[in-house]
């Protein structure tokens, strides 16, 4: 079974949907690419599955260790870059509770490094993720 089909609706857009659930994902090519930027493009949509990835990692570890991360926040930016257009930096930052401990502080970075994204993305984009304590 396919994990998703996507359909091109013109002007740019594509609607892909989710086989096993049925949820629908627009894209739209952004502003400086000759689209509208009224949805995720395609790099958007990398950047923001590595972060998405990241922290659903670091939500199994915690489980696993009983460690809360409740309120939990992350947010990503993309840096593209010419010749040939594509994305040359992610940049994300997870804003966690500052009460975790130096230990699972480092059980978490650890987990978010190691996520199937995060090593399945072309080695030359390069990753900058900043883990702040301060919820």
């Amino acid at each position: 079974m396919s994990t998703a089909t996507a359909r091109y609706s013109g002007q740019l857009r594509t609607e892909a949907t989710h086989t096993a659930s049925g949820t629908c994902i627009v894209t739209d090519a952004p502003v400086d690419n000759h689209g509208r930027g009224e949805a995720f493009s395609p790099t958007d949509l990398v950047s923001a599955a590595l972060g998405s990835c990241m922290m659903t990692i670091m939500g199994i570890v915690a489980e696993r260790s009983q460690i809360d991360l409740a309120g939990t926040t992350f947010n990503v930016t993309k840096h593209m870059v010419a010749d040939p257009r594509r994305i040359g930096q992610i940049d994300v930052h997870f804003q966690l509770p500052a009460a975790l401990s130096p230990k699972q502080r480092t059980i978490l970075e650890n987990a978010a490094h190691t996520c199937p994204v995060a090593l399945s993305l072309n080695p030359e984009i390069r990753q900058e993720v900043q883990f702040d304590y301060s919820l």
